[in-house]
């Protein structure tokens, strides 16, 4: 299990071997290499077959992350935006349900036109100062993939998902746009914010005629900054925290994620569920809701402020 339990799931280590090489930038050559065994060797570890522990402290030290980590005991600790996503990835391929707390659009339930634009976005959102801002851009565009495969997953496979939207958070995605950054051109802008439009006019007719397994609760206010989703496979519960956000003014650059599947905080997650979805407006009064804060933000009148 992930956490919760001494139990160790072997598939489990090997996902998440294979997710924090990916998100450590060395290939699997070079990890193979200084561990002196084979890429065939490293491959099979990372299907799932049995390593020794010794070799296991290895892979954990060259990629960072504690032993623990790895093993799935207690929490997981990622601090790559690539690493996360692929260890979703992962997740959702054996999920029958998801909760989703993730700013004003989850990717899962985006139009094409979000996932179209979504690389430029995410790319511009890397500042122009930063240090290693060639390495930041191409962890960037290692991470585009890896989005791009969670929803074909989920266009394919179809799991129930309950998603929980701050109203506060959908009014400043129309004002803004769905950008990187402030300090776009004009016309980029003006794009965007049409783009900001089209997927909240989404959103109200998901919530006007929902599709089979599809709920969403817009809750009036502002609500945690940092995302979280619970996924319900057939045999257990897995808890994602995540400061990594995609999006309007997304970060996939800095930040600690955190895997578990600790009882206690799937229940104190469960009771936060439950208090924000009583609150939220949901169905037919959802969408007037987001139609309302549409037409009290004209698009051209945006565009011009």
């Amino acid at each position: 299990m992930i956490a919760g339990t001494m139990t160790i799931r072997f598939d489990d280590i090997g996902n998440r071997l294979k997710a924090h090489r990916l998100g450590s930038g060395l290939t699997a050559d070079e990890i193979a290499a200084r561990l002196g065994i084979s890429r065939t060797a490293l491959y099979r570890f990372e299907k799932g077959e049995v390593a020794k522990i010794e070799t296991l402290q290895k892979l954990a030290e060259l990629l960072d992350v504690s032993l623990t980590t790895l093993l799935g005991v207690g929490v997981e600790y990622i601090s790559s935006a690539v690493s996360f996503f692929e260890r979703l990835r992962q997740i959702e391929e054996t999920t029958e349900h998801i909760t989703v707390l993730a700013g004003p659009v989850s990717l899962l339930l985006a139009t094409d036109g979000f996932d179209a634009v979504l690389g430029d976005v995410l790319t511009e959102s890397v500042p122009d100062d930063i240090p290693d801002r060639d390495l930041a851009l191409q962890q960037v565009a290692e991470l585009i993939p890896f989005l791009h495969r969670r929803r074909e997953i989920h266009q394919r496979r179809r799991p129930g998902i309950l998603n929980l939207i701050s109203g506060a958070e959908i009014d400043s995605f129309i004002r803004n746009g769905l950008v990187g950054r402030n300090d776009l051109a004009p016309d980029i802008v003006r794009r965007r914010r049409a783009q900001a439009r089209i997927e909240v006019e989404h959103l109200a007719h998901l919530m006007e005629e929902p599709p089979i397994g599809v709920q969403i609760g817009v809750v009036p206010g502002t609500l945690p900054h940092s995302s979280f989703q619970i996924f319900r496979q057939r045999d257990r519960r897995i808890l994602a925290l995540s400061p990594f956000r995609l999006g309007g003014q997304p970060n996939v650059l800095g930040g600690i994620a955190m895997i578990t599947s600790a009882p206690e905080a799937l229940a104190l997650h469960d009771q936060s569920v439950e208090h924000m979805w009583r609150r939220a407006v949901k169905g037919a009064d959802g969408a007037r809701w987001m139609r309302r804060l549409l037409a009290l933000r004209p698009a051209e009148a945006r565009a011009s402020a």
